[in-house]
């Protein structure tokens, strides 16, 4: 199989992108060589990796678990086949697990030039239905749950966006079913380049394939759903979209705001895990992303918050819980409920841990599946907003829909998120769960401010007050107390169906909790 190896741009300073950093840096005098800003609206998360494709002179990587067809991701298309027609070389590695149907069109990209998209660990099987891949899978089917999870998108490798939102309407904000509340982080200076030699890393890896080498524009074709199917293509992923005028003009993206202002320079840390973690027998002598932060989060002094919409802790993680406690540490964790989780069987796996954490004094909060429309709608990535038509976070224009439909209120825990002291913040794609430990791959990113870790409580704040439960033990049961700090729930989980109670009741003790 031809798999030419390729690198990223070794000089970033010649572009505009890096030359407005380093002017930055010059200007203020900063101590630190990597800049970062948070991103948690759905407006500042979109508009700015739009904002990155437009800004871009000689190249873009991307690298995701999950790129879902719809009209978000419609426009991300129509850009980076503009960006390639002026002469940026884009290089797309997808996790091959949900290249399944619909989403597998966005792989038509791989046939224009200058656009190169490989599928990392690919599945056999049919492309029809993820089912049956999995079906297709059967004979390995520990090799098909490894995974890789990591999540960035970077330009001239000058400025890149890492964190846990993947590519999809559901991530920012305009999904009508149901949303994810996320939060990204923009990254700038020396620490992109860590970000791209990681990407160089799996891109060249002997686990990421070509396109071209696994099915052709025809196999595409008869992938397309029919006109009866509930699933949407966009215009720019139809098989003549490459030769008709197709100008990214339905949504103008004003220019990234790189002002001194909106960027805080701090010491900064990438922890990442090798490529070759998917295909290791034995993963348990690796030194994993997870690895690190169990050593990271052992040398906390006071407080520990920790956001992990799937949270199975497993001993090791246990055993670093009760030694904090001990040492007079608190400890508090948001996840989602069972009503809210888009993974109930990875909820069973907590559950396992629920009391033994509250009776340690672990703080436990729940996200409820419905915002209660108060001061939540505006963090982490908000629902109820509507990616902005033009303008910047700090200056939003009149918002316009994506879908043209009303977006859903209903909401999802996404956002991997770790503070500890209120001085060190961690953002990244991993959960803090024994598959992210051992079955994945993931990334995170470690950055030294106190300015950032409080901005990160700041927005999880409201999170915390208005659209999660507090889990607490009363009389050795478990009750959840709702927002307003009075009413309480139980028994059973809150806002969950009692056929979904009962089937993962009779399916949980059977699951190991390295697979869920």
């Amino acid at each position: 199989m031809y798999r030419p190896v390729s690198h990223a741009l070794q000089d970033p300073q010649e572009t505009a992108l890096g030359q407005k950093i380093a002017q930055h840096a010059s200007a203020i005098g900063a101590r630190h060589d990597s800049a970062f800003r948070l991103l948690g609206g759905t407006e500042a998360a979109y508009t700015s990796r739009l904002a990155l494709v437009d800004a871009a002179q000689k190249t873009l990587d991307l690298q995701y678990y999950a790129i879902l067809v719809d009209e978000s991701t419609g426009q991300f298309v129509l850009r980076l086949r503009e960006a390639a027609a002026r002469g940026v070389r884009v290089r797309i590695l997808l996790d091959d697990f949900n290249t399944t149907g619909a989403n597998a069109q966005f792989l038509r990209l791989a046939f224009e030039p200058n656009i190169q998209i490989r599928l990392f660990n690919p599945l056999p099987g049919s492309r029809r239905s993820l089912v049956g891949r999995l079906l297709g899978s059967l004979g390995n089917l520990e090799q098909a749950q490894r995974r890789m999870h990591n999540k960035m998108f970077i330009a001239d490798n000058a400025i890149g966006i890492t964190g846990g939102r993947n590519l999809g309407d559901a991530y920012f904000g305009q999904g009508t079913d149901s949303n994810f509340i996320d939060l990204d982080v923009l990254a700038a200076g020396r620490i992109v380049r860590q970000m791209s030699a990681s990407f160089d890393a799996y891109w060249n890896n002997e686990l990421a394939y070509p396109v071209q080498s696994l099915l052709s524009p025809d196999e595409l074709d008869a992938l397309r759903p029919t006109s009866a199917a509930p699933v949407t293509i966009p215009d720019a992923l139809h098989p003549d979209a490459a030769h008709t005028a197709q100008p990214a003009a339905e949504i103008a993206v004003a220019p990234l705001d790189l002002s001194p202002a909106r960027l805080t320079w701090a010491p900064s840390l990438l922890l990442v895990d090798k490529a070759d973690k998917i295909a290791a027998e034995d993963v348990g002598t690796e030194d994993t992303v997870v690895d690190g932060l169990l050593r990271l989060m052992e040398r906390t002094q006071h407080d520990l918050f920790i956001v992990s919409p799937y949270f199975v802790p497993g001993d090791a993680m246990m055993a670093v819980f009760a030694k904090l406690r001990e040492s007079g540490v608190r400890v508090r964790v948001l996840t989602n409920s069972l009503a809210a989780t888009d993974a109930p069987l990875a909820h069973v796996g907590y559950a396992r841990y629920r009391e033994r954490l509250l009776d340690m004094g672990v703080e436990l909060y729940e996200m409820r599946a419905e915002f209660n429309g108060g001061a939540s709608a505006m963090s982490f990535g908000s629902t109820v907003r509507r990616v902005a038509s033009q303008g910047s976070e700090s200056s939003p224009a009149k918002p316009a829909s994506l879908t043209g439909s009303g977006v859903a209120s209903r909401a999802s825990l996404h956002a991997k998120t770790l503070v500890l002291d209120e001085s060190l913040l961690v953002v990244g794609s991993m959960n803090l769960d024994l598959r992210s430990q051992l079955q994945n791959s993931e990334v995170a990113l470690l950055i030294r401010s106190r300015s950032l870790a409080r901005q990160a409580l700041e927005l999880a704040a409201p999170v915390l007050r208005d659209d999660a439960y507090h889990v607490a033990l009363k009389d050795g049961q478990l009750v959840w107390y709702a927002p307003d700090g009075q009413s309480t729930t139980g028994p059973g989980e809150p806002d969950a169906g009692k056929g979904l109670q009962l089937m993962l009741r009779l399916i949980g003790p059977f699951a190991p909790d390295e697979m869920l």
